[in-house]
């Protein structure tokens, strides 16, 4: 067989091979997302066949994995801080911090606990509430934003002894709503997901109380797929999925530009 005829075949064949659909978008995501990010993804992969796959978790956590070259596409962080120190290290594509929500925390109880939340935060001093549930405030926004309103209401010293440290917020939501705590500061957009909403109640933190948990989104320079990862926050900043985020618990920040 001649070299014409083997190199015909050997194009013949790569013609009929199954084109590779593309790898998925890895997403490294603030676990305050848990609830409507898994949703949005899957109507993304419906509208543009492009798939996410996303891993939750404490944003200052990610934070160090990342310094270290874990290999995500787009890392969501609860604090607009850990983006932004990313940046300066030179461990983000230019230009692309995209500031996708605002937080809000709440105080959580479960339906049978008796406790009554009118009182505010003032109930966690209630001899029934002996364990209160926050995200570890060493490196999870949540967490930091439960120790600030705490402390504005000159609570923090006289609970801090009952303090069960979530490694995000919602391991802090898991440990109130399985009773190892009476109550829990945790995020708003957990107090609406459909597991917390059924089983138990729950009471605004004023945002006077805590600085504002400004969130951002951020593509990493080492992405091989930054064109999808664009695509994904442009999705995000689509009047629909900016309801949907809005309805999920989070605020709406003021847009940038993703380029």
């Amino acid at each position: 067989m001649n070299i014409g005829r083997i190199l015909f075949l050997v194009m013949v064949s790569l013609a009929a091979a199954p084109a590779q659909p593309p790898a998925p978008l890895s997403i490294a995501a603030a676990s305050d997302l848990q609830s409507i990010l898994p949703a949005l993804a899957e109507r993304f992969e419906r509208e543009t066949g492009r798939r996410a796959t996303l891993t939750f978790g404490s944003s200052g956590n990610f934070f160090s994995q990342i310094r270290n070259g874990a290999p995500f596409d787009l890392f969501f962080s609860a604090d607009v801080e850990y983006p932004t120190w990313l940046e300066a290290a030179g461990l983000t594509e230019p230009g692309s911090r995209y500031p996708y929500a605002i937080g809000a925390i709440v105080l959580w109880t479960r339906s049978d606990s008796g406790l009554d939340l009118k009182r505010g935060l003032e109930v966690l001093t209630d001899t029934r509430v002996r364990h209160i549930a926050i995200a570890n405030p060493e490196h999870a926004p949540y967490g930091r934003a439960a120790v600030a309103a705490l402390k504005h209401e000159r609570l923090y010293d006289r609970v801090r002894a009952k303090f069960v440290l979530g490694e995000n917020v919602s391991q802090a939501a898991q440990f109130v709503q399985s009773g190892n705590a009476e109550a829990g500061l945790i995020a708003l957009s957990l107090a609406r997901a459909p597991s917390l909403r059924n089983s138990g109640v729950y009471v605004d933190v004023p945002a006077s109380f805590y600085p504002p948990i400004d969130q951002a989104a951020v593509i990493l320079r080492t992405s091989r797929q930054k064109d999808a990862a664009r695509q994904f926050l442009m999705f995000l900043g689509r009047p629909d999925i900016v309801q949907a985020l809005t309805d999920a618990g989070f605020a709406a920040p003021r847009r940038a530009t993703v380029r």
